[in-house]
């Protein structure tokens, strides 16, 4: 391998090494965001079946299976 391909390597190698590391900032920056959410993932998604006629359906089914798998 001559001394250009050689540096040719070296130079692609720390594009990418700055690339992943570019990466790894973003990610840490995201995980530390959500880490510092004080609310619950629940309370996103609670009541958003309210008045859903489908939720309700599934509800009484399941209530009428518990019913009769005993």
């Amino acid at each position: 391998m001559t001394s250009q391909q050689l540096e040719e390597r070296s130079q692609q190698l720390e594009a990418r090494v700055e690339t992943l590391e570019t990466e790894l900032a973003q990610m840490r920056q995201t995980i530390a965001h959500t880490l510092q959410k004080k609310e619950p993932w629940w309370l996103k998604v609670a009541g958003s079946f309210e008045n859903d006629p489908t939720f309700d359906e599934a509800v009484r089914l399941g209530q009428e299976w518990r019913r009769t798998a005993d």
